[in-house]
């Protein structure tokens, strides 16, 4: 994996409060059926690393100040009751608080002010027909379910964007995409969606030919049985491309259990022709990569402490040799009110050529959160 090229492209990471359910926020406004509301995240770490590059036989200290897995954003939400139809929006903007930070040319960074959804919705007793741009379904609760989420997880040094969680550990990236995307109502517990995606190829594509869109799915299952938490899901995604001949598929999977304050949560992929970075870049190349997330978390008082292990296996397209990252961590999130929480985090990344490991990094995070 390059990992130079992925820091610097990497986008701006995504929220479990940006499911399609209704936001908390700060109501501005609700009178004759409407409503408008904001919501929003801060954030900020200090990180510090040691980073051995165990081919090289060298080592790397690094202390910082920046963001975490979940950017700085803010998002506005709007909704009407029009006889038996709810329409609505949500646009929202993701920022880094990074963006002072100089190139080694002396020029300063991208500000990364993003635009991660601008979409609209019809909700009825049909369920929700969703149509704009939001993140993608293959492999959206893999993200959301990280208990990692909140914090830091593998932190490039160089990075002057978000961190990536289990990003390339454990889980694609669900990359927000122009979509049509329709949600069943649930019943008993079951929701189906479906969505025509964009392709979002890159590359040339040679006159006639042309790629197909994206299709995704996600079902979900939640319950509550005596007392015992249940949530499962799988996603899929398809297409092909007849320039390139990929023919891209992937499976997502995943089940949460939690009772008595102690959750575990255990998911996976398995895929062929799409990045192990962004899932929703489908139509890449013949690649195949595969990747499982295991974690544990206790819940007391206003505390939460989490155990988790994630790891990725990529093969390049045209490559036989498969190489290997993985995340193993531990951190503790502390409760001060409902909009104010602090972090503490230690994560131990490794990755590996397929033959030898090739570099370890050791990072220990203090952070803050605010959300409301």
């Amino acid at each position: 994996m390059n990992n130079k090229k992925l820091w610097r492209s990497m986008p701006l990471a995504l929220a479990v409060v940006l499911s399609n359910s209704a936001m908390a926020g700060i109501s501005l406004y609700d009178q004759d059926g409407t409503t408008f509301s904001v919501d929003g995240h801060f954030n900020a770490f200090y990180t510090y690393q040691d980073s051995e590059d165990k081919v090289a036989d060298t080592s790397t200290k690094t202390s910082r100040v920046r963001m975490g897995f979940l950017p700085n954003y803010i998002g506005f939400n709007v909704s009407k009751q029009v006889d038996d139809l709810k329409v609505g929006g949500r646009s929202s903007f993701w920022v880094s608080i990074n963006d002072s930070n100089q190139d080694g040319d002396g020029t300063k960074t991208d500000s990364m002010i993003d635009v991660r959804q601008f979409y609209a919705t019809v909700d009825g007793d049909f369920g929700q027909v969703l149509f704009g741009k939001d993140f993608g379904l293959y492999g959206r609760s893999n993200i959301f379910g990280d208990e990692l989420l909140m914090g830091v997880g593998f932190a490039p040094a160089a990075s002057s964007n978000t961190t990536f969680g289990n990003i390339t550990t454990g889980y694609p990236y669900a990359n927000p995409t122009a979509q049509i995307t329709y949600r069943s109502p649930v019943m008993s517990g079951l929701q189906v969606a479906v969505g025509v995606l964009d392709p979002n190829t890159t590359g040339t594509t040679a006159a006639g030919d042309s790629n197909s869109a994206r299709f995704e799915t996600e079902v979900t299952y939640s319950a509550d049985y005596d007392g015992v938490a249940l949530k499962a899901w799988v996603g899929g995604a398809a297409g092909d491309s007849v320039t390139s001949g990929v023919d891209a598929k992937g499976i997502s999977y995943g089940a949460r259990v939690a009772a008595a304050g102690f959750a575990l949560t255990a998911s996976g992929f398995d895929q062929e022709g799409i990045s192990h970075v962004f899932a929703s870049n489908t139509l890449t190349d013949s690649a195949e990569s595969e990747g499982y997330l295991v974690q544990g978390s206790y819940t007391f008082d206003a505390n939460r402490v989490v155990l988790s292990y994630g790891q990725t296996e990529a093969t390049a397209a045209g490559s036989s040799v498969t190489g290997q990252d993985d995340l193993t961590g531990v951190a503790l999130f502390h409760k001060v009110n409902d909009n104010l929480g602090l972090v503490a985090e230690y994560t131990v990344h490794k990755t590996n050529n397929g033959t030898i490991d090739t570099t370890e990094t050791d990072t220990f995070a203090l952070g803050a959160t605010l959300s409301w």
